[in-house]
């Protein structure tokens, strides 16, 4: 059962992975589109809006855009009203309201993040904190979204206070179903204490990320009317979000972590805001290219080399790592020291926000902290091409156990350091502890390098309900850790290891027979190959080396072949049998070639993102000329043909109300993957999930009284909105479950 836990833990991230590497590929792509697109071409023109990071607009006018006071609030809305300056009581009754499934109404949304967004720009890039005034500082992972993992913090540890103070360590969103509710209660309390919460960013606090893993679709289905003010504004916000807090001056507490080349000093002197996205150095002006398409070759080289007034575009090949700084991304950013006029623009922020009617705690947080937040403009020296490099490292990286730093390969961006690199960062700044966050623990944390760095992940049931525990730590003066650990459901409780290893190795298991038929034409091959006689059959350590060589999942295909292949002759597997136990459900066009539905399925995170992009409007419908034009992005990225007479059979089969559009999320849902092998099975694990279901009821039975009057107060999460939002099953909707995809809820739906 061990092993068990531990390769479904193993298919769990390897997907997560996996899926960040097809992001960043896809945005590195269309980044060299409009680099080297002439500014004229279709193609540019629509996606080249997801790069206007730095349009040059002054504070002042960004703020009118922003204005709320023309939004009226009609009488018949029920949920809280905000009054600022806010205070404890709105906070609590904000919180209230969200764990009531009440929804704040857009102009209170744009208020709240327009004070938040002027307290930002005056923080400096390292917060500073200290135990001797509260005696205890409590510290949270990742929530992604997951507003009961907040809920219970706040439950078990009491909510932000002035003797209460929280440091949370990014990654809000994405993923979760309320990550606007998490990003307004942590917002609320930063104003109402702003010395006493401190927001670091996490590379999930990125409007590039937000397209592909769920925030964009989240605020613009909450906020129809004005998502789309709202999500720049949040660009805005997540661009001003502080980089590092430090505890009394000995623990440093970073998102994802630090590379051989991580200082401090230069962290402190960066223009954060710049850096709108952490993918991607600042905007910048590129030569045009006439032939995308013959030069797409050469995009996998591609290194950038800039500065903020120009760029020079060659291409290379992969170099050293001193000179290939940052691995799968390839671009450099030189700063420029900031102007007289950019020095007392700054300063004018600052003072302008002095004087505003915020409570005292954060004038005493301005006097601490203003010699800090911007040095002198004497400092202001040529900061090198490492600016960019920093920040990325600081929200991308991870730890191995190996001594060295590597390229992170296997996110697609950051590196992986060693804890010789620990060690020697720790004595430089004279540290004793890092705490980082970015990767899920199955604990909800983890020590490493001589437990001189421990991870801390906040969002329990993160893949699947039991999946993992969330955490939090407490630090005291003597900087000793005390975790706490949960899981914000109750649908656990009772359950054995081997029952809640079996539930969590079902979804697991989906999703990577998903990912097998998703390469079906490349594991075809590889059978074949290995099929010298063309007998259909091949081995099963034929058949797991073949697998292995086309996935790169590092999985134990050996052991998991009982659970994939249904059955062998003799130690033989019928690979063209095995194949059919899988079916695509398909848009009703028999023209279409299965290998181009394979394609689409095997892409359709990717596919989707585009949409998301070439949807300007954000109305989740696009014409037909935006989708010919996706998939003619989608055909340059994958470097494959994709001919108009296949585009016009998938745009006939889309448009099913002939509306002269098409609808994205149909579109998406109508390449779902059925499990046919396991619908025959669909009546014993229904019966296998009322079993585990019925042993915590039994248990549980006795204790109605004092269980109810608990679980009052704590939040509960529901399956199905949990498993809909995690990245192991993002492809199942269950609100839109049909009887035909029995094997997709057999057991990860509650009764």
């Amino acid at each position: 059962m061990e092993m068990r836990r531990r390769y479904t833990w193993n298919i769990f991230q390897s997907m997560e992975y996996a899926d960040l590497q097809d992001q960043i590929k896809l945005y590195n792509f269309l980044g060299y589109l409009v680099d080297n697109f002439t500014p004229s071409s279709s193609e540019r023109n629509l996606i080249s809006h997801i790069f206007r990071e730095n349009e040059v607009c002054r504070d002042a006018e960004w703020e009118r855009y922003f204005n709320y006071t023309n939004i009226d609030v009609p009488d018949i809305y029920s949920g809280p009203r905000l009054t600022f300056p806010l205070d404890m009581d709105q906070a609590a009754d904000l919180v209230e309201a969200f764990k009531n499934k009440q929804q704040l109404h857009s102009r209170y949304v744009l208020q709240l993040l327009l004070e938040t967004w002027k307290l930002l720009r005056v923080l400096p890039n390292i917060n500073r904190v200290s135990t001797c005034h509260s005696k205890e500082i409590t510290i949270c992972g990742d929530l992604h979204g997951q507003l009961e993992d907040l809920l219970l913090i706040f439950y078990k540890n009491g909510m932000p206070s002035m003797e209460k103070p929280y440091v949370f360590n990014g990654d809000y969103v994405d993923r979760g179903k309320d990550s606007m509710e998490v990003l307004l209660i942590l917002f609320t309390f930063l104003l109402v204490y702003p010395g006493d919460v401190y927001l670091n960013r996490g590379n999930h606090e990125d409007h590039i990320i937000n397209l592909r893993y769920g925030f964009t679709k989240e605020v613009l289905g909450k906020y129809k009317l004005h998502g789309k003010r709202i999500l720049k504004l949040l660009q805005k916000i997540f661009s001003w979000l502080p980089l590092v807090t430090v505890i009394d001056q000995r623990v440093l507490i970073v998102h994802g972590g630090i590379s051989d080349s991580t200082n401090l000093a230069l962290i402190a002197r960066v223009d954060r805001h710049r850096y709108v996205s952490a993918l991607r150095p600042p905007r910048k002006t590129t030569p045009s290219c006439s032939n995308f398409y013959a030069d797409s070759e050469h995009f996998g080289k591609v290194v950038i080399c800039q500065n903020r007034r120009g760029s020079l575009t060659f291409p290379s090949q992969f170099g050293a790592r001193d000179s290939f700084q940052r691995r799968s991304l390839q671009d450099f950013s030189r700063t420029v020291a900031r102007t007289v006029e950019e020095e007392l623009e700054v300063r004018r922020r600052q003072a302008e926000f002095s004087l505003s009617s915020f409570s005292k705690s954060q004038h005493i947080l301005r006097s601490t902290q203003s010699t800090e937040s911007e040095p002198e403009s004497s400092e202001f020296t040529d900061t090198s091409n490492d600016e960019w490099k920093q920040i990325l490292d600081l929200l991308w990286s991870d730890p191995m156990s190996q001594d060295g730093c590597v390229p992170n390969e296997v996110r697609g961006g950051g590196c992986y350091w060693g804890p010789n690199i620990t060690e020697d960062f720790l004595n430089r700044h004279n540290l004793q502890l890092i705490i980082r966050s970015h990767e899920c623990k199955q604990d909800g944390y983890e020590f490493c390098h001589n437990r001189k760095v421990v991870t801390l992940f906040s969002a329990s049931n993160y893949y699947e309900i039991g999946s993992n525990r969330g955490a939090f730590v407490r630090l005291g003066p003597d900087l000793m850790p005390y975790f706490i650990q949960y899981q914000a459901t109750s649908m656990t409780r009772g359950l054995s290891f081997p029952q809640n290893v079996k539930r969590t190795e079902h979804t697991a298991l989906k999703v990577l027979r998903e990912k097998l038929f998703a390469h079906k034409s490349d594991l075809l091959s590889a059978f074949q190959e290995l099929d010298k006689e063309n007998t259909g059959l091949i081995s099963l350590s034929d058949w797991a080396r073949a697998v292995e060589r086309v996935l790169h999942l590092d999985l134990p295909w050996r052991i998991l072949h009982p659970q994939l292949v249904s059955s062998t002759t003799n130690g033989m597997l019928n690979y063209h049998g095995w194949f059919c136990d899988l079916a695509l459900k398909k848009p009703n066009s028999e023209v279409i070639e299965q290998s181009m539905l394979e394609t689409l399925y095997r892409h359709r995170s990717t596919l989707e993102t585009i949409f998301r992009i070439v949807d300007t409007d954000n109305s989740g419908l696009i014409s037909f000329e935006d989708f010919r034009q996706t998939l003619k992005l989608l055909s340059a990225y994958l470097k494959m043909e994709i001919s108009d007479e296949v585009i016009n059979e998938l745009v006939v089969s889309m448009d099913t109300n002939n509306d002269g559009s098409i609808d994205i999320d149909e579109f998406m849902e109508a390449f779902r993957l059925v499990d046919k092998s396991r619908l025959e099975r669909g009546k014993s694990l229904l019966q296998l999930r009322q079993d585990i279901q019925r042993l915590p009821r039994e248990e549980e039975s006795s204790q109605t009284a004092d269980s109810c009057q608990q679980t009052s107060h704590i939040p509960v999460d529901s399956t199905c909105s949990q498993t809909s939002h995690s990245p192991a099953s993002q492809t199942a909707d269950c609100q839109s479950l049909q009887t035909d995809d029995l094997c997709h809820i057999s057991v990860d739906v509650p009764p």
